[in-house]
């Protein structure tokens, strides 16, 4: 039995990872976790699994469910109360789920506590990635992929010497505008952006997505994971998510991974890590079903977001730190309709300009810039 800390438990990627602790309850056992401000799933999921610790964004909503919860459930907030989910002493695994940079300082307190990081928060890496690999490596602390992307890297790297890598290859949906022009992206709404083909996901993720600034954001945090340069990491366009990422080596030999478009399986599999349960009853991969698998390169100019997480990441420093906090803060102001569709990217690309750059930041100071750098970008409209 593993007991499993949840951050951001009533997210996407958070609800189905309690799909997998649902269909194993022999194998795993919900301890902790945090919901921020869905309290109403909040109340659900404590009735259902019961944990020790439950963590919510604001102290009203902690009075509210202190009030409402079984003996024995602990009730917090905050930043703390993040950190106690994230280094609860009975968990043997950190599910760190939550959206954005929030991650970060939680799974750093989790990495000192000797805790299994199991990261799907891929702005944990992107903001602060010299800092957390450094931190887990001081440990011993796996740090387990829990996006389709990078579990599909690491499956195929099992039993692998990581020298003999010529490239890594992270495919790509595409998002919602594969079809459009640039010219076709004007005017689109948030409604059309959060209709993608292929996956589904929160709406951030899915307007990442669109932007293709999701797989910007998977190429800096492949980076770290897998310790390998910019120029060794391409990104190839795959419509139908079947192959979720290959690896091509030194002696031209190329592996891949492949599945349905389910992030069940990738989280499954760092649960369970080096072992696999069986997923009875759930669909196979049938390639013939298929049919056909599509290819294409990566247009930078049609998808500038993605040009933008590569040159942030060459310049490495704080400037991913800018280029996060940008994207997140744009990407919200498009989902309240304050800027259009290209307008992310408008306001990432000035953020980036307007940065003077600092090699090596602490922690401190990658919060303060994080910090300064969404608060610019709200009031640039």
């Amino acid at each position: 039995m593993k007991n499993i800390s949840l951050m951001g438990a009533t997210g996407s990627i958070g609800t189905q990872t309690l799909d997998v602790i649902r269909e194993h309850p022999e194998e795993f056992r919900l301890t902790a976790m945090s919901v921020g401000k869905n309290i109403d799933g909040a109340r659900k999921m404590i009735q259902e699994f019961n944990p020790s610790v439950v963590s919510v964004q604001i102290e009203e909503d902690a009075i509210k469910l202190r009030n409402e919860v079984p003996p024995g459930v602990k009730v917090l907030f905050g930043e703390e109360g993040l950190v106690q989910v994230a280094c609860h002493q009975d968990a043997d695994i950190l599910v760190n789920a939550v959206l954005g940079s929030v991650g970060l300082y939680p799974t750093l307190q989790a990495i000192e506590a000797g805790k299994t990081i199991a990261i799907a928060n891929k702005e944990t890496l992107v903001t602060a990635g010299h800092i957390v690999m450094e931190a887990a490596g001081k440990k011993g602390v796996p740090l387990l992929p829990v996006d389709s992307e990078h579990s599909a890297i690491f499956q195929a790297l099992q039993g692998e010497k990581e020298k003999n890598i010529e490239k890594l290859i992270i495919t790509a949906s595409g998002g919602s505008f594969r079809d459009r022009t640039r010219e076709e992206l004007i005017g689109v709404t948030v409604e059309e952006a959060l209709n993608h083909p292929n996956w589904s996901m929160g709406a951030k993720i899915t307007v990442d997505s669109a932007s293709m600034m999701n797989k910007g954001l998977e190429v800096i945090e492949a980076r770290w994971l897998f310790d390998i340069p910019y120029d060794k990491i391409d990104v190839l366009q795959h419509r139908e998510s079947i192959i979720h990422s290959m690896i091509q080596f030194h002696d031209t030999s190329v592996m891949a991974q492949l599945g349905t478009p389910d992030m069940r399986v990738p989280i499954q599999y760092a649960l369970t890590y080096p072992d696999r349960l069986e997923r009875e009853g759930k669909k196979r991969l049938n390639l013939a079903e298929i049919g056909n698998l599509h290819f294409e390169e990566m247009d930078f100019k049609r998808f500038r977001c993605l040009g933008l997480a590569y040159d942030a990441g060459r310049t490495g420093g704080s400037m991913t730190t800018v280029l996060n906090a940008a994207n997140e803060a744009a990407v919200a102001l498009f989902l309240e309709n304050k800027i259009s569709f290209l307008g992310i990217e408008d306001m990432i690309e000035r953020a980036l300009n307007e940065h003077e750059v600092i090699q090596n930041p602490d922690l401190e100071t990658i919060r303060e810039i994080d910090k300064k750098t969404r608060l610019t970008v709200s009031r640039w409209i």
